[in-house]
């Protein structure tokens, strides 16, 4: 990055945009510039005069399509900007390199049966279709005044995971089977203690089918019950009351304990992102993300409609040609899933990612994508799946941030990490959820919201390496029981979003 001292960046000398620090008025003059018109901060400026049809650049990468001549000092945004042709060269593995190798550091986790550690010890009420989420929150409201429950140390509490779906679906297409997985992945997930498994019992996602397909959790702490089976609402509650009593017995025996941050999964998030997230949040994060990785962890990078157009640059990090195709056959599979159901892939950038600064899909991906950092890329999975490989991994999932996050947690992220530029608030249990703030308005603005204010590294000169080096001690803070902002104002209980394919019948 190229710091001016006209109140404006340049990214990469091949920019043919810089991008304004605050709000400019139309005829001030920036870097030999004389803008004609106002400017927002956050948004682009052209440096010299773009003919319509050319390309336009940001990050030494194509953005998008002057739709009309664009005269140098003019505003580049939504009026003047198009995507234009999506054609990459994705050139699999030729830029793989493997980062050195950094001594380990230690977190204080709570050690599964199965290996992995948590950051979390809660009980879960996990529900396998929305006719019995609100007997699943009266069971979690009667656990949280039981005194057994309630006082049982080294418990961090009880989480109903109530969702709108697991009825009026297909019981054998990609829908079913994508649900099935996010459901095995949270009963499986480190951050749980035990697992109480309610169902209504008529639904399409059977009990019988979730805990037939194999042992749900290695320690033995799962229970599932149906409500028409036990004899309706009361009997229900009073049943898994005493049930998560003896579960807590149990999940309460297991303290912390110190362990290596080889152990640590974490998922890498964006959401109400502006024309910072690219320069100060995302590739900070993409620092501490490679810090992570050196010293043996796993990191996720999600959110498909979202690195679309970047993963270019995600494929060249391929470990290997299949990892890389895999990677595209998630790209060919959104096109045609958006297209079937009448939209475009450039749909993607909200109101507020275009009020930030944001223009088309392009220029928000490569941002997005600088969350990942540098390490290679070792595997692709599709939503939910158990993550198996460590390193730099990838999880298909929609943009949408508590849809997308919840298939990290089913994968086994135990820890989320989550840049915003607009102030997205959110908190996602089981996993403890990092605010990053991408500008320092925003930051003093919604403080007791946001962990980590990213927006220094432009107004104060802060350095990438220092700040992920900042980010890489609050997640390891975190993961040894350190609240996040999102925990202690309470969030988590409304976040869990299964990702809802196929037809609502």
């Amino acid at each position: 990055m190229d710091m001016t001292s006209g109140g404006i960046i340049r990214l990469h000398p091949s920019d043919n945009v810089v991008i304004a620090l605050a709000d400019l008025r139309g005829g001030a003059s920036a870097e030999g510039l004389t803008l004609s018109g106002p400017v927002p901060r956050g948004h682009k400026i052209a440096v010299c005069p773009i003919a319509k049809g050319h390309a336009v650049l940001r990050y030494g990468q194509i953005i998008g399509q002057a739709t009309v001549d664009i005269d140098a000092g003019a505003h580049v945004h939504s009026h003047n900007l198009g995507m234009g042709p999506h054609t990459l060269d994705y050139a699999h593995g030729t830029e793989a390199r493997a980062l050195p190798a950094l001594d380990p550091r230690n977190f204080m986790g709570f050690h599964r049966a199965d290996g992995q550690v948590g950051t979390r010890n809660y009980l879960g009420i996990l529900t396998s279709v929305n006719c019995s989420g609100s007997v699943a929150r009266f069971i979690a409201e009667a656990a949280e005044k039981d005194p057994v429950i309630a006082n049982m140390p080294g418990l961090d509490g009880v989480v109903p995971i109530v969702h709108a779906t697991g009825c009026g679906m297909s019981g054998s297409n990609e829908g079913y089977e994508t649900l099935m997985r996010t459901l095995k992945g949270y009963a499986r997930n480190a951050n749980f203690g035990g697992i109480l498994l309610v169902g209504l019992g008529c639904e399409v996602m059977q009990v019988p089918d979730l805990v037939g397909q194999g042992r749900l959790r290695p320690d033995g702490n799962f229970r599932y019950m149906t409500i028409q089976a036990t004899g309706g609402t009361r009997a229900t509650i009073e049943a898994g009351l005493r049930v998560l009593r003896e579960m807590a017995e149990v999940a309460g025996r297991t303290q912390r304990a110190p362990a290596p941050v080889s152990k640590l999964i974490v998922g890498l998030q964006c959401g109400g992102s502006d024309g910072y997230s690219g320069i100060t949040a995302n590739p900070a994060l993409g620092h501490a993300s490679d810090l992570l990785v050196q010293m043996g962890g796993t990191t996720i990078l999600s959110e498909t409609p979202e690195i679309y157009g970047a993963e270019h640059l995600l494929t060249r990090r391929a470990v290997s040609p299949a990892v890389g195709e895999r990677l595209i056959e998630r790209i060919r599979w959104w096109e045609d899933y958006t297209a079937r159901n009448g939209g475009e892939m450039d749909n993607n950038p909200s109101p507020g990612n275009k009020k930030g600064g944001l223009t088309t899909i392009l220029e928000k991906s490569l941002g997005a994508v600088a969350k990942g950092g540098t390490a290679p890329l070792t595997a692709v999975y599709k939503f939910a799946e158990p993550i198996t490989t460590p390193g730099f991994v990838y999880m298909d999932s929609p943009g949408y941030d508590p849809c997308s996050v919840t298939g990290q947690i089913a994968s086994g992220a135990t820890t989320i990490v989550f840049t915003t530029g607009r102030g997205s608030v959110s908190g996602y249990k089981p996993s403890p959820c990092i605010k990053l703030a991408t500008n320092t308005e925003m930051y003093d603005r919604m403080s007791e919201d946001m962990d980590v204010n990213c927006g220094d590294i432009l107004s104060s000169g802060v350095s990438i390496r220092d700040k992920g080096t900042q980010i890489l001690d609050k997640i390891i803070a975190t993961a040894s029981g350190e609240p996040t902002l999102s925990e202690t104002l309470g969030f988590g209980g409304a976040e869990f979003v299964p990702w809802q394919i196929g037809a609502v019948m």
